[in-house]
């Protein structure tokens, strides 16, 4: 039963032929020589590495054959009928691919013929058709050289040819100005630009008409151009939006002919000065131009009794009119950037008869904003001139000496303001500037005059020598006027430098005569009066910046008559005590002097002066320091003239000591029986808590 076992592909694999049950197997069928020993030796040499032997078995394996006798008999010839079999049905199929071959080749065949029979037909019908393609060509190339005649003459036309209707709109007053004249007028002047270039061929009469006609029609534009300018300058209204965009245009094409554009400008200057002048007027006097009344303005002239008021409004209306007419100006000139400059600086090429420069001119660039400040300078040239006079009789009628500084004050600002507005140069500064002067020199005669109804006030001082009413007059006034100098935008050191000349002739004069006044009085009055006068002016000029080097100046000058003060109290002080003499004796040794019998010998210093001089110190002590501060109780400054009293004082108890150390050598250098510094009958200590 185990013989009929199948053997699958694994377990003969797996047998190892060189084992050595195998071998002895092997061995032993060997010696024997009978059929199966030789079939085992048969499947021992086999192989088993072969691909074609593992081909094999792996599809008995797949078949699942089983192994037996029957099967092992029959394997052989069932394989050799499934191979016939397989051969038979490749014979069949290709019987059927042969078939096939000789259907395509009787197709071919067709196919052939049928070619060949074309192809004769189509060399007949090329030979016929030939000479008509041949021609046909030729009449084709002959319309591709017409069409594009055809084309390069319409483009010629439409680029350099204008239209009865373009010329139309260019030439016809009728015509509008609107975008699409200025559309047409840019074609035209392009067309002049190009045709430039065709004067560079050697066929120039198509050139020279193009541009001969084109000219034509450019002038005729831009002289339709430059009425309508005028016609609308002429009732301009910069306020306008819509004008300013189409005037913005119109000059911009107009810059290419200088000679109309500045023609234009003039005109336009006279228009609108005519009108700012009748806007002035009517602001001034509340009267239109034709004479009637204008209830809704309430006019300025109304404000004429206040000279500073209505002046004020004057400056104030025309600043703001400046500022409205530069900014619709820039919107004309200045908002399309420096188109305005490329086409006058062109215009300038295309009419150079119209600018010819002397041997030594240079012809200036164009500049928008100096050209642009000119014009507002000469829109506002009326205004200028009735603001000249209208100002100028305002200042001449004032009378009042802070009013006629507030004018010239008030003038400078606006002079600053319309500098920045219209540059260093224009008639308005000027005029402002003269106007400027003109109150400055109304504030200086009132200033002159109001000294010489003051000159009788100048030889009387006042019984305790405080500053003089006609100096406080002056310097409320000088108040008055420095805050309204300090309101000034000027820098600070343009501020002190600027305001110099109004001290000297608002405060110098005053000062000169406080110094005439002091000259009929003897010392120390003259000096507590010149301190007084001194310290008013320094208290009122302090609290201004502008005024510091004057302050200083002031200062400087009051030492000499502070240290005038402080000797005239120490003098009090010496005289009072009785030791003058002593002192003036003893001043001249210095305490280490080396013959005491020279101080000795001194009258002053002999015990009868010296006891006569202490009982007159002793009865002067217990008053002394308040008859000391009562001699400069017309110092105005009390704290100043407590702090001259203590210096005093001070050197006083220094001379007192000085004295003290002489006697103590004289005492040391003698043996006399009267010490001499026993004859006074203080001490410097004592003294100084006395003064103190």
């Amino acid at each position: 039963m185990e013989s009929h076992r199948p053997y699958t592909h694994q377990q003969i694999s797996t047998r190892d032929p060189t084992s050595p049950s195998v071998q002895q197997r092997a061995s032993g069928a060997r010696g024997h020589g009978n059929p199966f020993s030789s079939k085992v030796n048969g499947v021992l040499a086999t192989s088993y590495a072969d691909s074609e032997f593992r081909e094999v078995l792996s599809m008995v394996d797949e078949r699942g054959l089983e192994n037996s006798s029957e099967l092992r008999r029959q394997i052989r010839l069932q394989l050799q009928k499934e191979v016939i079999e397989s051969n038979g049905e490749i014979i069949r199929e290709f019987g059927h691919v042969a078939e096939q071959l000789r259907r395509v080749g009787a197709i071919l065949e067709g196919l052939t013929q049928t070619y060949s029979h074309m192809k004769s037909e189509l060399d007949t019908a090329h030979q016929d058709t030939t000479p008509i393609l041949k021609e046909s060509s030729l009449l084709m190339k002959r319309r591709g050289e017409v069409e594009g005649k055809a084309d390069v003459l319409r483009r010629l036309r439409g680029h350099f040819v204008l239209s009865s209707e373009e010329v139309n709109r260019l030439t016809l007053p009728s015509e509008p100005i609107d975008d699409h004249f200025f559309a047409t007028l840019s074609k035209a002047k392009k067309i002049q630009r190009d045709c430039e270039l065709l004067l560079g061929f050697e066929e120039q009469a198509l050139g020279l008409e193009l541009m001969e006609n084109s000219s034509k029609f450019l002038n005729a534009a831009y002289q339709k151009l430059y009425k309508w300018i005028q016609r609308e300058f002429k009732n301009s209204n910069l306020e306008t939006p819509q004008l300013n965009t189409s005037m913005r245009r119109a000059l911009r094409f107009l810059s290419d002919r200088p000679s109309l554009f500045q023609s234009c400008l003039e005109f336009f200057t006279e228009a609108r000065e005519r009108m700012l002048f009748d806007s002035f007027h009517l602001a001034l006097t509340g009267e239109g131009p034709s004479g009637a009344t204008d209830n809704t303005v309430k006019p300025i002239e109304m404000a004429a009794h206040d000279p500073l008021r209505y002046v004020g409004d004057m400056l104030a209306w025309t600043h703001s009119a400046t500022v409205g007419e530069k900014e619709s100006l820039e919107v004309l000139f200045i908002s399309e950037g420096d188109e305005l400059a490329k086409g006058l600086r062109a215009g300038r090429e295309s009419e150079p008869w119209t600018l010819v420069p002397d041997e030594d001119e240079v012809l200036p660039e164009f500049d928008p904003n100096a050209t642009l400040n000119e014009l507002v300078d000469r829109n506002l040239a009326g205004v200028t001139r009735t603001l000249h006079r209208q100002v100028e009789q305002a200042i001449q009628t004032n009378e009042d000496v802070i009013p006629a500084y507030k004018l010239a004050n008030l003038a400078g600002f606006y002079l600053d303001m319309f500098s920045k507005l219209l540059g260093p140069k224009s008639h308005l500064l000027e005029c402002l500037e003269s106007i400027e002067s003109e109150a400055m020199r109304q504030f200086r005669s009132l200033i002159r005059d109001y000294i010489a109804t003051l000159q009788s006030d100048f030889q009387h001082p006042t019984p305790d020598l405080a500053a003089p009413p006609f100096l406080r007059d002056a310097l409320g006034q000088l108040t008055a006027i420095m805050k309204i100098y300090d309101t000034s935008i000027d820098k600070p050191e343009e501020k002190e430098a600027g305001f110099e000349p109004i001290l000297a002739e608002a405060l110098d004069p005053f000062l000169a005569g406080c110094e005439g006044v002091a000259q009929g009085l003897g010392s120390p009055s003259r000096q507590v009066f010149l301190t007084n006068c001194k310290l008013a002016v320094a208290g009122v000029l302090r609290p201004f910046e502008f005024t510091r080097s004057r302050v200083k100046a002031l200062q400087e000058s009051m030492e000499g008559d502070l240290e005038s003060l402080k000797d005239s109290q120490l003098a009090f002080l010496c005289r009072g005590a009785g030791l003058d003499k002593i002192f003036d004796a003893v001043a001249p040794f210095g305490t280490a002097q080396e013959d005491p019998r020279a101080l000795a010998s001194l009258p002053q210093l002999q015990p009868d002066s010296l006891v006569a001089a202490s009982q007159t110190l002793d009865d002067f002590l217990p008053s002394a320091l308040l008859d000391a501060v009562q001699n400069l109780q017309s110092l105005q400054d009390s704290s100043l003239a407590r702090q001259l009293t203590e210096e005093a004082t001070e050197n006083f108890c220094g001379k007192f000591e000085h004295l003290e150390k002489l006697l103590g050598i004289v005492d040391g250098a003698a043996d006399n029986e009267v010490r001499l510094c026993n004859c006074l009958a203080r001490t410097s200590a004592e003294i100084r808590v006395l003064l103190s």
